[in-house]
């Protein structure tokens, strides 16, 4: 029981920087990453509450083309193009969600950081750079959200504060 809460604290507590107002400049970049992955991103090929009604998808179901797109990668995409599609649909509209609310913040950069390294080389790389912008620039908060976690502006935090009692 010892370890399990050892290892709660590690994934949960984030760093914190000295001055609240850099704690909030690493914060914006993670709300608003968060914001467009779930909303825009993730809500297009997974139902979520917020998914529009002319996608037809029922909660948590994904879009039925993106399956097939997930195929197109050929080796173990196309061994498994369900797994795969869900699994990055859930780590865009909810690890996106997680990431905006800043709760379980390294798990969610961990999922995130995964599927957009797939877009990156397996769907975008052919087209070219300005293709490739978005998933870059998720990839990027994703990793610095994976070293630092949410900071003092998301819900680990709380959820830290509260174990470290």
């Amino acid at each position: 029981m010892i370890h399990l809460k050892r290892i709660l604290k590690f994934l949960i507590a984030p760093i914190t920087q000295k001055h609240w107002s850099i704690d909030l400049a690493f914060a914006i970049p993670r709300f608003l990453c968060g914001l467009w992955l779930t909303a825009m991103f993730g809500a297009d090929k997974f139902g979520m509450p917020w998914t529009a009604d002319s996608q037809n998808l029922n909660l948590l179901e994904v879009a039925a083309w993106f399956p097939e797109d997930v195929a197109t990668y050929g080796g173990v995409f196309a061994l498994a193009p369900i797994f795969f599609a869900w699994m990055g649909a859930f780590s865009e509209a909810v690890g996106g969600l997680f990431l905006l609310l800043g709760l379980k913040t390294r798990i969610a950069s961990f999922l995130i950081m995964c599927t957009m390294l797939v877009a990156i080389f397996m769907q975008k790389w052919n087209q070219g750079l300005w293709s490739m912008l978005p998933a870059l620039g998720f990839l990027w908060v994703a990793i610095y959200n994976l070293l630092l976690g949410s900071g003092r502006f998301g819900i680990d935090y709380l959820i830290s504060k509260k174990l470290n009692k």
